[in-house]
This record gives C-alpha cells, structure tokens and sequence, in this order.
C-alpha cells in the first residue's frame, strides 16, 4: 500500500485523501488531482528538527489554470486565513504572495495588480518578480522573472499583475542564499523547467540555504525559485476533487526557539489559482 492515499468516506460521497504516515506522504510520486494539477509530498534527505519533515509540493499546469493575486489593500483591508481566501474568492489554492511590512497589507517588494497598485516601489535587494496575466501572447503566461539574469524594464510592461519578493534558486539554478543559523517554515514559489507552477510548503524548519538544496536535490525539475513567507504567517490551503490540504507555519526560531501554532494566521496578500473556462 505504499504511495497509495487513505480514503475517508463521508455521507455526501466525498473523498478526501488522508496525509498520514501510510499514505501518499510517505511517497515521492505525484499523485493526479485534476487535470494539469498535482500532489506530492517528500522525504527530504535532511530531516527538520521537529515536526513533520515532509515537503509539501502542488504543481500547477498554467494551460489548464489561471493565477490570481488578491489584495486585502484593494478588497476592503481585511486580512483572512488561505482558506478564507479560498472560500471567499472561489479558489482552488492559495499561498502566501510575499512578505508584508508593518502596515499589514503592503508588500515588502514591488506589488502590482492590474491597476491596483499594492507597492510602487522595487526593492533593490530583492531579485525575484512573479509576473502573470501576460498582455501578448510572445511570452510564458507566467514565470518568475530572475532580475539578475532577466531585462525587468522590458518585461515589466508585458504583464499586469507582478509581485517582487526574495530570490531563493537562480535561472541558473543556483542556492544563492548564505548558510544561517535560523531556522523556520517555509512558503516557497517554483517554476519547473517545464513551465509548471510549484507551490511549496514545509512546517518544519529549515534555514533558507538548507531549503534550497533540498528543493534542487528532489525529482521537481526545479528551474527558480522565490521565497514568499516563512514561520507563522507561512500558508498552503489546497481543495479539489475531494482532495483537501490546510497546512500552516509552526516555527521561527526569531521567536523564542520554538514558537508553535495550531492554526493559520491571517494575511494581507495570496496567489490563488481557479480552473480556466473554454
């Protein structure tokens, strides 16, 4: 029964596959959700501390889905868990957008949906740009944007939605972060060399270095990769077909060393996902 999902039967027929010890957890293949949409969850070489050490990874097809940011600055200033995003907004996942300054809706990097502008300014040290709802059809309809192998200036006009945020793996598939001694839980955004979005999320704590070469030592064909969040605020909620997923940050070791909590916390900015309509 290795690799095989436990299925819970409830009264309205719904399926809703088990992460546990003896499910698809323990398994590094991906396991079909929907169409173009993936699961899997991996035993890194290198174990976290404390909790679960699994690497939670959903792969997203961008010909079968559409990518969302939504913005508590431009939808009324509330801030909600992913899965009230989720629920609220139709989506099919959500994952942090980025890091948030002291305000609690502003991005720390360069933020902009559409006309709604969440942060003007391009933060100089931050070498990542999410960028999606292309203009023209001569580019990917999503990519992480590596401003360091990448013209940005030019890019820039050619999507309306971008979201800047901390560079983790090059376009050369490079770690480009310095060993620390912090450790934390992580919500990382992946492109794969196929073009595949990956939201990726582990409760347990790593450095961001160690992170890294855990991501390009797994089977994910890992092209680059940006860091959204870390810690409490860190977040993956996933639902489809039955198939539910609510995964929160537990640790930061900026908190009294090991500061653990049950329960997602409310954020101001998500990346969300919803099935294109022919």
């Amino acid at each position: 029964m290795r690799g095989m999902p436990l299925f819970i039967f409830i009264s309205s027929f719904l399926w809703i596959i088990s992460i546990s010890s003896d499910g698809i957890s323990r398994s590094s293949s991906w396991e079909k959700v929907d169409e173009g949409l993936f699961f899997a969850q991996f035993d890194p070489p290198d174990k976290a501390s404390i909790k679960d050490s699994k690497i939670t990874v959903v792969k997203v097809n961008p010909t079968y889905y559409s990518f969302k940011l939504l913005c508590a600055s431009e939808l009324g200033k509330i801030r909600l868990t992913t899965k009230e995003w989720c629920k609220r907004y139709h989506l099919i996942s959500a994952i942090n957008a980025g890091m948030y300054q002291r305000d609690g809706l502003t991005n720390v990097g360069y933020m902009k949906n559409f006309s709604h502008i969440n942060n003007s300014r391009l933060n100089s040290v931050y070498q990542a740009v999410l960028a999606f709802n292309r203009v023209g059809e001569d580019i990917p309809e999503i990519q992480i944007i590596d401003l360091r192998c990448q013209d940005f200036e030019k890019l820039k006009p050619k999507y309306q939605t971008l979201i800047q945020n901390i560079r983790m793996i090059s376009c050369n598939q490079e770690n480009v972060w310095a060993q620390q001694n912090k450790r934390w839980s992580l919500a990382v955004m992946g492109v794969d060399k196929g073009g595949n979005i990956l939201f990726i999320f582990s409760e347990g704590p790593y450095s961001g270095y160690d992170f890294n070469n855990i991501l390009l030592s797994l089977p994910l064909s890992i092209f680059n990769a940006m860091y959204l969040e870390g810690g409490r605020e860190a977040s993956l909620y996933f639902s489809a077909n039955g198939f539910v997923l609510d995964k929160a940050g537990i640790y930061e070791s900026a908190f009294n060393g090991n500061s653990i909590r049950p329960a997602a916390h409310p954020i101001p900015n998500v990346i969300g996902i919803v099935k294109k309509t022919d």
